[in-house]
């Protein structure tokens, strides 16, 4: 059996040595899609800072690749951080560089390749996106569903096997989403990326989501783990199925 992507094991992360996530593992399975959600305010945003290496944990592991980003230091951790790619919920695109120029930032960080060679890679990247001819325009341009996928290109660059995405669907519209959703299965199946996402879309989850794993504010931690509609269908949990199935909270 394939060694997971990704594995969370026993994490406790919290800010001030308080605990907002406590004793969360799951592993995000090779070229498949793991989507983690829940309610506001349950550690979506802080289980991904931690996964990324942009906080230490209080305790516990984040392997990426097998390897650890929580103790890696110098060289290694640098050899992590390359291995997988990141966007944000806002995009975050450099406003003043066209796209080409965006897509080449990660190139121009961690390889030698020529000027040309970095332009050629970002022409195939934004292609990939399904952004062809945008190589020179500037985000301000584009639309929000446009800028998710530069932002994605951009993630690409390096080729990393794992991508984890905050929010891509946030602010789009309906058909906008949709068609974000179909380049994140598409670049999952064609190219075997695997896909860490942080969402609480439930039309995307259904989607993309071969494994969804949820966290719950009151328990600070996983209350359910598994494909969507199984978690839906099937779970003995009052509040995985209320959030599944958009229940409101009853009146007191």
């Amino acid at each position: 059996m394939e060694a997971p992507a990704v594995v969370v094991s026993n994490l406790y992360a919290g800010y001030g040595g308080e605990a907002v996530l406590r004793d969360v593992s799951f592993e995000a399975a090779r070229g498949e899609v793991t989507v983690i959600l829940g309610g506001s305010g349950c550690g979506k945003s802080t289980l991904l800072k931690h996964m990324i290496g942009l906080h230490q944990p209080l305790s516990g592991h984040v392997f990426i690749e097998g390897r650890d980003i929580t103790t890696a230091r110098g060289r290694e951790r640098k050899r992590i951080l390359r291995s997988f790619g990141v966007t944000y919920q806002s995009g975050a695109l450099f406003g003043s560089l066209t796209l080409m120029e965006n897509v080449c930032l990660p190139l121009e960080e961690f390889t030698r390749l020529p000027l040309a060679a970095r332009e050629a890679v970002a022409r195939v990247k934004l292609a990939q996106v399904g952004l062809s001819g945008a190589e020179h325009k500037l985000p301000s341009e584009l639309s929000g569903g446009m800028q998710k996928r530069a932002a994605i290109a951009r993630a690409m660059a390096l080729d990393p096997a794992i991508l984890f995405l905050d929010e891509p669907q946030a602010g789009l519209d309906p058909v906008t989403s949709a068609g974000l959703d179909e380049l994140i299965l598409s670049l999952s199946r064609n190219l075997g990326i695997t896909f860490v996402i942080v969402s609480h879309e439930l039309a995307s989850i259904f989607a993309i989501a071969d494994q969804a794993v949820m966290l719950d504010a009151q328990a600070k931690g996983v209350i359910a783990q598994g494909p969507p509609a199984l978690l839906r269908d099937t779970s003995a949990n009052p509040k995985v199925r209320q959030f599944f199935n958009r229940t409101p909270t009853p009146e007191p």
